[in-house]
């Protein structure tokens, strides 16, 4: 017996990730609906070797559903992730709307699966921001060790980070620099995405830090342990698929090098490939399609007491959204609902 599955946004980047994930997982799927705004009605995806056409949101029924995995804005998501799970549907949403919301749970599930227990306030579970996801399934078994006190990161987030338009505005302004007639002026970034970097991900806030350096602190601290520092510079980078991270942190107590390689080769969800070789490391175009956070260039950090630096790279669209969701699913199913 399976689940009663609904996939909403089926026809985004991240929605067709989801339905790729669910299959080639083998998820105990019962019954899938898959749902778009209604210019998409009709829109035809793949599930496995099955191809759905996508049906209304505005009109869906979620009475008799078991979850629905939302990958739409947080405006869709305010109006339709309540009546989901009004209807006792169990949403998993991977919006920010309801990430720092007391009372949903915010889950990478090798990080605090325990938290899925606290989906039945609301109904509702959030998944986190796709920098963070990646990060905190590093970081949360070397604080279990030594105790995180503070964390530096600097973010090189791919352009499918900010969906479809970010895609085609990189390959356009990329092409159109060969071409001098061709003109293709930033329209979804600030500045010109191809062969550049942008420093600015989301909006500004008051300290003068941006929105998507502000979701990393709030969501390491909800996740992981509300008593770490964290302080992150977010940009963005002319790569497709793939965020990169480097990240410093300083621990309570001392801890070599060679023991945390150790101990994240035998964590959840990490892979580490760290030889210190030409080529002895992972680079964000090796793990597109790949499940696992890939950790590299493990080393001391010789400027402070307790300090390790490393490289973090992860596929932005299936850890950092889509996998992570079918794996709250997943953990959803086999610790609480129980019918797979």
């Amino acid at each position: 017996m399976g689940y009663n599955v609904v996939v909403v946004g089926a026809t985004g980047n991240v929605g067709r990730e989801m339905l790729n994930i669910l299959a080639e997982r083998h998820f105990p799927v019962d019954k899938i609906a898959v749902l778009a705004s209604r210019r998409s009605i009709g829109t035809e995806v793949s599930f496995g070797d099955k191809t759905l056409k996508t049906t209304d949101l505005d009109t869906f029924d979620f009475a008799g559903w078991d979850m629905a995995l939302f990958a739409v804005g947080s405006e869709a998501t305010k109006t339709y992730a309540p009546l989901a799970a009004k209807a006792g549907c169990v949403v998993i949403d991977n919006s920010s709307l309801y990430r720092y919301d007391s009372e949903i749970p915010l889950i990478v599930p090798e990080v605090n699966p325990e938290a899925i227990h606290d989906y039945a306030k609301k109904n509702i579970i959030a998944n986190p921001n796709c920098s963070t996801a990646q990060m905190v399934v590093a970081l949360k078994p070397l604080h279990d060790r030594a105790r995180i006190k503070r964390v530096v990161v600097s973010t090189y987030q791919s352009v499918s980070g900010a969906g479809k338009e970010g895609i085609d505005e990189l390959w356009d302004q990329t092409k159109s620099i060969y071409n001098p007639t061709d003109n293709k002026p930033p329209k979804k970034f600030t500045k010109q995405i191809a062969f550049n970097v942008i420093p600015h991900i989301d909006v500004f806030m008051e300290d003068g830090s941006t929105k998507e350096e502000w979701k990393m602190v709030a969501e390491t601290k909800k996740i992981i342990d509300k008593s770490i520092k964290v302080t992150a510079t977010c940009v963005r980078v002319p790569v497709f698929v793939g965020h990169s991270e480097a990240i410093n942190i300083e621990f309570e107590d001392f801890l070599d090098e060679d023991e945390a390689r150790d101990i994240l080769r035998e964590s959840p969800g990490v892979m580490v490939i760290d030889k210190r070789e030409d080529g002895g490391y992972v680079s964000p175009v090796e793990c597109v399609g790949d499940f696992a956070t890939f950790i590299s260039r493990i080393r001391q950090d010789s400027t402070i007491d307790n300090g390790l630096n490393l490289w973090c790279v992860s596929d932005n669209l299936r850890k950092g959204a889509a996998l992570n969701a079918v794996q709250i699913a997943e953990l959803l199913g086999r610790e609480v609902l129980k019918k797979g």
